[in-house]
């Protein structure tokens, strides 16, 4: 069964072309904040070390409501050092964002995240950022990003990438560069349209893939992933199986949806 109300999406993208400032921007144009709310800076780079330095490095959910859809945005690293991350975090999602700056073209780091990405079956939507400069090149940025598709072994399906060309720091998009746009509906509208619905059979067995796990002071261990299949509720049985293939049995304490850049409690989830 196709859930027609959720996309599930990463952004995978160079150090410094504007992931982070993207991400924020499509939460001001879905109205996850007020208008008269201020917005960080870097509302992904929650980490003290990703601050410091200036890059994502711990991937992080988030998500924005758009037309009645349900949009999970996962950030993800994008610095070679954290690769191991992105790997992690493409297993989870059924579509990609892959953002490229129009000066600088595809990077080192952009071709091993979208290796992974294709491989994974993945058809990322590739946006072109900062068109606003005035030394962009968004024509020999885009023949640059299709030889590299072809490159890494890209299918037809995949080739045939959809285009949105953005100034995140401005807020706006277009589907044609020559049109300036003056929102960020474009892309969010594309997502709709050109991401898979994600699958889950309701009927089988509850089974999820769990992507990363924290730790809170009050709850413990929290388990974060992807269901694939059933439905899980509050107080529910469930089976644990480690890499070694190891079962241990548990109860499920406390369910959390992502709202926005927070977390909200629920009873059941599928």
């Amino acid at each position: 069964m196709k859930r027609q109300d959720i996309r599930n999406i990463c952004v995978i993208a160079h150090v410094d072309h504007g992931k982070t400032t993207l991400v924020d921007t499509l939460f001001r144009q879905a109205g996850t904040f007020r208008e008269n709310e201020r917005i960080g800076e870097r509302v992904l780079d929650s980490n003290d070390l990703e601050r410091e330095r200036g890059i994502t490095i711990f991937s992080k959910n988030a998500s924005v409501k758009w037309k009645g859809v349900k949009i999970n945005i996962v950030d993800t690293p994008g610095h070679s050092d954290f690769g191991g991350e992105v790997e992690r975090i493409l297993k989870m999602v059924d579509g990609a964002l892959l953002l490229v700056d129009a000066v600088d073209g595809p990077m080192p780091q952009t071709k091993y995240v979208l290796k992974k990405s294709l491989e994974l079956g993945l058809a990322p939507i590739v946006v072109i950022n900062k068109i606003d400069r005035h030394d962009a090149r968004p024509e020999w940025t885009l023949n640059a990003v299709f030889d590299l598709f072809g490159a890494l072994g890209a299918n037809d399906k995949q080739l045939d990438f959809h285009v949105v060309y953005t100034s995140a720091k401005q807020g706006l998009a277009t589907l044609d560069p020559a049109v300036p746009g003056t929102t960020m509906e474009p892309l969010l509208d594309s997502i709709l349209e050109k991401v898979d619905a994600p699958s889950v059979d309701a009927d089988k067995p509850f089974q999820m893939l769990v992507t990363s796990v924290e730790y809170s002071d009050y709850l413990g261990r929290m388990a974060i992933g992807k269901i694939n299949r059933g439905s899980v509720s509050v107080n529910q049985a469930i089976a644990r199986i480690d890499r070694q293939g190891d079962i241990t049995f548990q109860t499920v304490q406390k369910l959390y949806g992502f709202d926005g850049m927070s977390r909200k409690e629920i009873t059941t989830a599928s």
